[in-house]
């Protein structure tokens, strides 16, 4: 038998993956299935975008491009960031790679060696740790509490903090908690940060999908000092509705940036061409859809967290920005089913999977055990019915 690295031996396979895919393969025997999983927006690429990649394909733009992206790409991203962030870029400051992920890999691997450790609070996107383990550094979690809405605070930031400590990875709005920072909030974590000289990973893929008024802000347009240290992480996934389009980008620091880049060159070379024309029309042409997709999903978030928190042993605070609820279902755990008892938050969101033929990701894969998260980037009829079924389901579960 072959034997594989232990880095691969570390890691554990995506679990948001694996719920989407198993949900996947049900529907294709023909059960009907709601799936809560995939952080995938339900709207279709606006048609504006989509006519970029098809007009860069009539014009012959199906070439290689420079590494980091063609040019154009490069100056629509800079805008980007002055109109959106306040924050001024140049072309060496910006690298774009194939989805927010592969950006995240990047800054992993020329970044983090054996004896690095990595601040990452929970609960975390799935592929935080797993990046950080595949490159032989420790990822230090921070288990942040339910009741400050799971963000991290700066005593827990500064009791985390060694002499080993590399960076620290933020992301807000949150996957999977939606739970976003004020700019109040990052600014006393940024003081640590410069103080203590530790890098910080800002994962922002959300940052257009926020409600009530809440205002984003970018740890690097606080002030140049955090700048200096802050590796935003961002892209056309979300927001544009183009996650199968694979286009994340990197902007920080030269030096980091020109390593992220001479990695690429060895591993992906370019992110595909017309991908690269339909960004720049997604960055540099109209916004006015977001508006609508922002009501709509907004509009699902107060339905579906009213929803959970009318079902008995639910609670569910009301996130501010992303797609996502997080519920505490811990009440249920322990207790049995048709003489099956609920243990974990895995047999739990199984439990749903097989009788209400509903799809959630456990919370033990971002970090939190006792929770679980459902993306509500699905029709609002798909969403009343999974409620429908997770409400009926558990009035049967024995105590």
């Amino acid at each position: 038998m072959t034997k594989l690295t232990q880095r691969i031996q570390r890691i554990q396979a995506s679990p948001t993956l694996a719920i989407t895919a198993k949900a996947k393969a049900l529907k294709a025997l023909g059960v009907d299935v709601i799936g809560f999983g995939a952080g995938e927006p339900d709207f279709d690429t606006p048609e504006h975008i989509k006519k970029a990649a098809i007009d860069s394909l009539k014009s012959g733009k199906t070439k290689y491009t420079p590494v980091g992206g063609v040019n154009e790409l490069k100056d629509a991203i800079i805008e980007k960031l002055k109109r959106d962030n306040q924050l001024e870029y140049s072309r060496e400051q910006i690298l774009t790679s194939c989805g927010g992920k592969h950006s995240l890999y990047n800054i992993a691997q020329v970044l983090f060696e054996s004896g690095d450790e990595v601040i990452i609070p929970a609960p975390y996107w799935v592929s935080y740790p797993d990046q950080v383990l595949l490159n032989d550094a420790k990822p230090v979690i921070v288990n942040t509490q339910e009741k400050n809405l799971f963000k991290i605070t700066p005593e827990e930031l500064s009791q985390a903090i060694t002499p080993k400590t590399k960076a620290f990875i933020l992301n807000s709005p949150s996957n999977p908690t939606g739970t976003a920072y004020t700019r109040e909030e990052l600014e006393a974590l940024a003081n640590i940060l410069v103080d203590k000289q530790i890098l910080c990973i800002s994962d922002e893929i959300y940052e257009k999908i926020v409600y009530d008024g809440f205002e984003f802000c970018s740890m690097a347009s606080l002030n140049n000092d955090i700048k200096n240290l802050t590796i935003i992480v961002n892209g056309a996934s979300k927001v544009y509705s183009m996650t199968g389009w694979r286009m994340g980008f990197t902007a920080g620091p030269k030096e980091i940036i020109a390593a992220m880049s001479k990695l690429q060159g060895q591993v992906t070379s370019n992110i595909s061409t017309p991908t690269q024309w339909a960004c720049v029309e997604a960055y540099n042409g109209s916004q006015d859809f977001l508006k609508e997709w922002v009501a709509a999903f907004c509009e699902r978030r107060n339905y579906i967290v009213e929803r959970l928190n009318a079902i008995a042993g639910i609670q569910c605070f009301k996130p501010q920005g992303a797609f996502y609820v997080f519920p505490n279902i811990s009440s249920y755990l322990g207790k049995t089913f048709q003489n099956k008892k609920l243990e974990t938050d895995l047999d739990f969101c199984d439990f749903l999977l097989d009788e209400a033929k509903v799809a959630c990701v456990a919370g033990s894969g971002f970090g939190a055990p006792g929770f679980m998260r459902l993306s509500y980037a699905t029709s609002m009829e798909n969403i009343q019915k999974g409620i429908d079924r997770i409400e009926e389901v558990l009035s049967k579960i024995d105590e």
